[in-house]
């Protein structure tokens, strides 16, 4: 018997989703979730200034967000590997796939002491192993911004992440960056990070999300 098998035994595995009890056979998330959650389907593009494309499979409502949450909350890290699979098959079905290596949108110290881990370099770890590329830090957040979360119109947070980002090394310099993050709600921190990456030399940069809030992906009826 296999390590994974004894624990499967004694903490049997749970949908990341609806946290319901996974058949034997199931991977993850369970037939339910597959067919309830959330997608984003044709909409998955969210328009992002500065990148060339932005993609995210899930909108950020009901059990996506939930789950979003507990990863980044609750200390569920192991989520990213279910999250990354996921915008895996997003990236392969709606860019080109020509990327050079994967970064992530960093915190600030003060936030990652407080949190003890970035959900978004978790996601681009899982998923730079999903697609076979090599991740690298190429962003530092250097001022403690508020949270984006707590603010409303799209104007008051680009005014709030403008120039909290640096760019760390030379490791842009004509790459072709697959930048990812948790959520993308106006695109405004995702847009400053990859103008500073730009700016760095970044050849192209593409962004990944989990889940978006951007009003464009928001479903009338399922599709």
């Amino acid at each position: 018997m296999t390590k994974r098998s004894v624990l499967d035994i004694i903490y049997p595995p749970r949908c990341v989703f609806c946290r319901e009890f996974l058949r034997e056979g199931e991977r993850e998330v369970c037939p339910e979730c597959v067919r309830e959650l959330p997608w984003t389907y044709g909409r998955c593009r969210v328009p992002v200034t500065n990148c060339d494309a932005c993609v995210a499979p899930l909108e950020y409502r009901d059990a996506a967000s939930e789950a979003l949450l507990r990863f980044k909350f609750a200390g569920r890290t192991t989520y990213a590997r279910c999250f990354a699979r996921l915008m895996a098959e997003c990236l392969r079905g709606h860019t080109d796939m020509d990327f050079d290596l994967v970064t992530w949108v960093p915190l600030a110290p003060v936030r990652y002491a407080k949190r003890g881990y970035s959900q978004s370099k978790l996601l681009a770890s899982a998923l730079a192993r999903e697609l076979g590329l090599p991740k690298a830090r190429l962003l530092a957040k250097k001022l403690d911004t508020q949270k984006q979360s707590g603010m409303s119109g799209a104007a008051a947070r680009r005014a709030n992440v403008s120039g909290a980002f640096s760019p760390v090394g030379s490791g842009a310099q004509g790459k072709k960056i697959l930048l990812v993050d948790d959520v993308v709600t106006t695109g405004a921190t995702l847009s400053e990070c990859a103008l500073v990456l730009r700016l760095a030399g970044a050849a192209k940069v593409t962004a990944a999300a989990l889940c978006t809030a951007h009003k464009s992906n928001r479903r009338t009826g399922r599709e």
